[in-house]
């Protein structure tokens, strides 16, 4: 009778998973044991239902928590460099510049032509053509012009400098005269040229003479100022 009671008892109570306990070298070692959830029994037949919720649990506790995104911000460009000025493009043509006209497709036409003392040119069917004052477009326009005015249907003229008229140097350096300008040239490069300073010479300034179509002007200015074509530097004597 004492089995039968034992044996009733133990068939109306609900399984329980147990743990096995752990010694604390292993809990030293590897650390704490994982938390179970514990699977109970569901006598209305929902068993898969329980532990699979008891999944869900177990993984809910054991999930790690997401890490952040780094974002990393891209540097800032670098501004870009100041590019160098160049040369004046409005450049107006005087005696003693050597232009290259291009006219195409009439090869007996296209030639270089010289600035006379008059400041003209002499082509070739157009004859004398005014050029002192004017830019290179300007005067590509004028000889276009004039061809169309009976001898050429549709010509297509080009107009450049190819060599412009010399500067000027005078007064306290090695060897004053006329020398040929290129452009972007400043006092100080054309003193060089002249082949430097004599020894009685001025150097904190110079005397500029300019001619353009407003007139003509003389001033003092620095070495580190830009001439022209047919401009004169003069380099003035030292009192000390």
């Amino acid at each position: 009778m004492t089995a039968l009671a034992l044996s009733g008892c133990m068939q109306t109570g609900s399984p329980v998973a147990s743990i096995q306990p752990s010694s604390d070298l292993d809990a030293m070692a590897y650390g704490p044991p994982p938390i179970q959830a514990a699977a109970v029994a569901d006598n209305g037949g929902g068993g898969a239902i329980s532990a699979l919720r008891a999944s869900f649990a177990t993984a809910s506790l054991r999930a790690p928590s997401p890490t952040p995104a780094v974002v990393y911000a891209a540097p800032p460009a670098p501004a870009a460099a100041p590019q160098p000025a160049g040369y004046d493009t409005a450049y107006h043509l005087d005696a003693g510049d050597k232009l290259r006209v291009v006219i195409y497709g009439q090869e007996g036409l296209t030639n270089t032509y010289a600035l006379d003392a008059s400041g003209a040119i002499t082509m070739p069917l157009i004859g004398h053509v005014p050029a002192r004052g004017r830019t290179p477009a300007g005067l590509s326009t004028d000889i276009t012009a004039r061809l169309r005015n009976g001898y050429i249907r549709e010509p297509s003229v080009a107009v450049e400098v190819e060599a412009y008229r010399p500067f000027f140097i005078l007064g306290e350096v090695a060897a004053p005269g006329q020398y040929p300008y290129v452009p972007n040239m400043t006092v100080e490069s054309a003193v060089a040229i002249a082949g430097g300073f004599s020894p009685r010479a001025r150097r904190d300034y110079v005397t500029l003479t300019h001619t353009d179509v407003s007139g003509t002007s003389r001033i003092a200015v620095p070495m580190g100022t830009p001439i022209g074509p047919g401009d004169t530097v003069q380099i003035g004597e030292r009192w000390f």
